[in-house]
């Protein structure tokens, strides 16, 4: 089953770290998110491969935005 990676904030979204197709562990940083001039890297819930991501670099995400799914 696919796992949504979902924004817990406002913030720009600073550097995108993982691609799709990428394979990630528990624990990987997906992206890294700016707010209040504080990084928050947004870190993968599950392991598998990365089979979407929904945000660009210099993009501004909101509360509930979907970051990545993993698959």
């Amino acid at each position: 089953m696919a796992e949504e990676v979902r924004a817990e904030m406002v913030a720009n979204v600073w550097k995108v770290v993982a691609g799709v197709g990428d394979t990630v562990a528990e624990g990987d940083t997906l992206v890294i998110l700016e707010s209040m001039k504080m990084e928050i890297p947004v870190l993968a819930e599950a392991e598998g491969t990365v089979g979407e991501l929904a945000v660009h670099e210099g993009d501004v995400v909101q509360e509930g935005d979907l970051i990545a799914v993993i698959n």
